[in-house]
């Protein structure tokens, strides 16, 4: 039975929260079938068996109302309006409790919201992290200026309502921007990062850390790539988009080699941490664009034997797709958040003398519009 929200509405966030959720799967799978169908039939997708309370992060914002007060909430879709969500559906239920205990702490120390229009004030945003294996949390306060009076006192407060909150971290974001997060940190109590345990690796996360919001289902996702790739211990496999080594060193275990490439520095400083804590020797990060990178390993002439692609909302480019495929892997597994780029990159890869070999829908964001999607290619024609 579906349950109800009272902000469903105003919040936006479950845009499926009043559907049934196996009909939802049935509308996310028929979404992905009419997308995929130039390419071959999809396998069922796989769905939650409690797809309620799975996330792992919340993010909320803090907004001034009336003298010395604030709310502590979502941001209404395509708004800066604050909808002051209580008891969130989608989010891990210690979670909701914390963010209360946030509110509460801040409003104890009479802490002031930040406000966008006249510049003033401290408290910004709060981003708060889960670990399925501890239950731990990372809590992080996005401030508006270096200077945090009180944070003793706010910790203090914080955790006598929450003492799941292991770590305390201030991000200090002066700027007049929509982005939470600053590159500025300071720890305020404990070590900075929470760790967590997915496919029987552990995995430290911090504030910046990209992580996938849903441990369930992202088990079930990564198991499926594994499953897919069929890697036998001798393989040199390339990660790419790789974040924090999730996937590469899920697949470490079970090739020769792995070499992941990200972008975000912090995230490749957390995967070379990770390989390092899990004793993983044959997995090595790199930091830098995966299309440049991609490039110039093809016109080196580097050949490698897997492709795990993972790459952002947006998708990956024309440029990395042909230098995917003049590196001749013999399998490319495309895992996919946005299945509609997915379906316009596959039509140049499968011109690249690649060819579907199996698509699968994982959905890990029950109750919204959003799909993962993992697509196995291979090289040359299926007979």
């Amino acid at each position: 039975m579906a349950k109800t929200c009272p902000f469903v509405k105003a919040c936006g966030g479950c845009q499926q929260l009043q559907i049934p959720y196996h009909k939802q799967l049935e509308q996310k799978q028929q979404t992905i079938e009419k997308l995929m169908a130039p390419y071959g039939k999809c396998q069922s997708i796989i769905g939650m068996e409690e797809p309620y309370h799975y996330r792992n992060k919340a993010i909320a914002t803090f907004a001034p109302v009336g003298k010395n007060k604030f709310l502590l909430g979502i941001y209404a879709k395509n708004s800066h309006k604050v909808v002051p969500v209580k008891d969130c559906l989608l989010q891990d239920e210690s979670l909701n409790q914390v963010l209360e205990s946030v509110a509460a702490a801040a409003a104890e120390c009479h802490l002031q919201a930040y406000d966008e229009d006249r510049r003033s004030g401290l408290l910004r945003h709060v981003v708060l992290r889960s670990s399925k294996e501890s239950g731990e949390v990372l809590c992080t306060i996005v401030t508006a200026q270096p200077n945090f009076p009180g944070s003793s006192n706010f910790v203090k407060a914080l955790r006598k309502r929450s003492p799941q909150v292991s770590s305390v971290v201030q991000n200090i974001n002066p700027a007049k921007t929509s982005a939470v997060l600053s590159p500025y940190y300071k720890v305020l109590y404990g070590s900075g990062y929470i760790v967590d345990k997915l496919c029987g690796l552990s995995f430290s996360l911090s504030s910046r850390s990209f992580y996938q919001v849903n441990p369930v289902q992202t088990e079930k996702l990564y198991n499926k790539a594994m499953e897919l790739a069929q890697l036998s211990g001798s393989e040199r496999v390339l990660d790419t988009y790789c974040g924090i080594g999730t996937i590469g060193l899920c697949a470490a275990p079970h090739c020769k080699e792995v070499v992941g490439v990200e972008i975000n520095g912090d995230a490749v400083r957390d995967a070379i941490f990770n390989a390092k804590r899990n004793h993983i020797k044959n997995a090595r990060f790199v930091e830098g664009d995966a299309t440049h990178f991609m490039s110039e390993l093809a016109a080196q002439g580097e050949t490698v034997d897997v492709v795990f692609m993972d790459p952002p909302r947006s998708g990956s480019t024309p440029e990395f797709l042909k230098a995917a495929a003049k590196m001749a892997p013999k399998k490319i597994v495309y895992i996919s958040c946005d299945p509609h780029t997915q379906a316009r990159d596959l039509s140049l890869i499968t011109k690249l003398g690649y060819d579907v070999k199996t698509i699968h829908p994982v959905d890990l964001f029950p109750h919204t519009d959003h799909c993962e999607n993992i697509v196995l290619l291979c090289k040359g024609k299926t007979k």
